[in-house]
């Protein structure tokens, strides 16, 4: 019941959001020269932050360990130029890459967990594709991005749509064969000198 009025109250900030995505779209060279094969077996990686005061889920993106590792970061901020973006998805996830993007969201305000999930071949490869045309994302609507993608793969059907990172977490969380990581940072809560620095 609370949450129904809660997404009542909301609704009006959705639906102004919808307006506001921006396309971004890195050109074929770039995207090219980003591509990343990082080894190991195909996997989706769902990565919550969660505000460590509150204990509201803050935000989510999908790591796609595919023929390449991408990351869709729907409605985010983060950018990286050795990860050139095509509507919130990041190609050129390196290692190192990675570690920027997972320091940018953990800070001692938030922390961050990572589930991890093996799939086949073929349903990263299938998420790989359902990313590439979901963006660009506008923002509050990670979540729920994230798990439009994820109901489409077989499997993961019992994912429920939702607006809201912790329910996404909690569902994703009752797969068969995830692994829970959960990351924490004594960074100050202003985080953005990190993009400048990267």
């Amino acid at each position: 019941m609370k949450r129904r009025q809660f997404l009542g109250a909301f609704a009006p900030f959705l639906v102004a959001a919808g307006c506001s995505a921006k396309p971004v779209w890195a050109p074929d060279d770039a995207v090219m020269r980003a591509a990343h094969r990082a080894g190991g077996p195909p996997a989706l990686t769902l990565y919550t932050v969660i505000s460590n005061e509150t204990e509201d889920g803050a935000h989510s993106g999908l790591l796609i360990n595919a023929a390449q590792r991408v990351l869709f970061d729907p409605a985010g901020n983060w950018f990286h130029p050795a990860a050139p973006e095509r509507n919130d998805l990041h190609y050129g996830i390196t290692d190192r890459v990675l570690e920027h993007y997972l320091d940018f969201h953990t800070r001692i305000t938030y922390r961050t967990v990572a589930q991890t999930v093996e799939v086949p071949p073929e349903v990263a490869a299938q998420a790989f594709a359902l990313a590439q045309t979901a963006g660009p994302v506008p923002q509050a609507l990670c979540a729920s991005s994230i798990s439009r993608i994820l109901q489409a793969l077989p499997g993961f059907e019992r994912i429920p749509h939702t607006l809201f990172p912790r329910a996404l977490s909690n569902a994703f969380g009752r797969i068969a064969g995830v692994r829970t990581e959960t990351l924490y940072d004594d960074d100050p809560d202003y985080n953005r000198a990190l993009l400048a620095a990267r």
